[in-house]
């Protein structure tokens, strides 16, 4: 499974971002299911909603619901693990949806993610030392 991150959503969701074309070039290659988190799916319906609409927030929810991808279910004894993120990447800082996603890339053990968010997900780790793996720095 590949762990999909709020930015690529809305660069996928809109023709006129800037990485939309590398998006969708990079989904076409990816031949693996996509997973997210909850924060990520609430994060990106609230920046569909706010730059699109709510027609965009809508077929983003639809593509869940067909089975575009996956949604990972934290537990309450993540939440322990996303403090301790959130506080060693203040200086960045870090925010809920990306602390989740470090926290699914654990479960999953490994971290190959679909972002725009370079810096950060090239600052993070997951188990403490390993790097993200950013399919969106493909060249194709």
């Amino acid at each position: 499974m590949v762990t999909v991150d709020t930015g690529f959503w809305l660069a996928l969701a809109n023709r006129n971002d800037s990485y939309h074309q590398k998006a969708v070039t990079v989904l076409a290659n990816v031949n693996e299911p996509l997973i997210t988190t909850c924060s990520v799916v609430t994060e990106t319906c609230y920046l569909l909603l706010k730059t699109m609409g709510n027609h965009a927030q809508v077929s983003f929810i639809n593509n869940f619901f067909i089975g575009g991808f996956t949604v990972f279910d934290l537990q309450p004894h993540h939440g322990r693990r996303i403090c301790e993120l959130m506080e060693k990447y203040a200086d960045l800082p870090m925010d809920l949806a990306d602390a989740s996603l470090v926290v699914l890339a654990e479960n999953l053990g490994h971290g190959r993610i679909l972002s725009i968010d370079f810096r950060d997900f090239n600052t993070y780790r997951w188990k403490n030392h390993h790097p993200f793996q950013n399919l969106m720095l493909w060249d194709n």
